[in-house]
């Protein structure tokens, strides 16, 4: 199971480090610019004053300074304002631990002789059901009919030879074909409690039996913590 590291650790790192960039092009302008007024002031103080240089091209380079400075403020927000995104989205998803929630997903864990899956068509259909292992090997497989909209499917963990399954995660495979024997498109989710989110991870990532999903596989909450 992934650690929760708290919003603010999860940030920390990134907002530091885009600090720290910023803050070094920033005294790197800054000695530049220093150093640009100096060379200026020194050649305006020892020019011929028969020849006067021409100010246009220091006018030109002087305003460049200016929107490269002004440039990497607007950098330097823009790194705030992501940092600061960050520490709401980690907030708001650490506030699904312990909650059930429902994800579109195949994989469900077998407990205690129960798992469990959600199936929905849009129209009435036959479909072959196919329950696989960790390791791809078929458990359970069966013909069942379908209505149009949501329906729950459990296994008990028998096999078709009769043998109980051991507990862990398994997978569903549902093909199906309406009254003229045409496909039809199904879709599968499964319900479990958030375990855990992953904060190290980008996009993050919540644990749900096991698995891994992202924020937006997350179909409904049907229970808070």
């Amino acid at each position: 199971m992934a650690t929760i590291p708290s919003a603010t650790a999860a940030t920390g790192t990134a907002s530091a480090s885009a600090s720290t960039t910023s803050g070094i092009a920033n005294q790197e302008i800054a000695s530049n610019f220093t150093t640009f007024l100096q060379m200026l002031t020194t050649q305006l103080k020892n020019q011929d004053p028969t020849s006067p240089m021409d100010t246009n091209q220091f006018t030109q380079q002087l305003v460049e300074f200016a929107q490269v400075e002004q440039q990497m403020q607007q950098n330097t927000q823009l790194s705030t304002l992501v940092s600061l995104q960050q520490a709401n989205q980690a907030t708001s998803l650490l506030s699904y631990v312990g909650a059930t929630v429902a994800v579109d997903g195949s994989s469900a864990t077998l407990n205690n002789g129960t798992a469990g899956w959600n199936l929905s068509v849009t129209k009435p259909a036959t479909a072959t059901v196919t329950i696989s292992d960790a390791s791809g090997q078929t458990a359970y497989k069966t013909t069942v009919s379908v209505t149009p909209g949501a329906q729950s499917f459990v296994w008990d963990g028998t096999g078709n030879d009769g043998k109980q399954w051991p507990n862990g995660s398994y997978k569903i495979t549902v093909t199906a074909v309406d009254a003229n024997n045409q496909p039809t498109a199904v879709t599968t989710e499964v319900q479990g409690k958030v375990d855990s989110v992953d904060l190290t991870q980008s996009p993050p990532t919540l644990s749900i039996n096991s698995q891994d999903y992202a924020l937006t596989q997350i179909k409904r909450i049907i229970s808070t913590n």
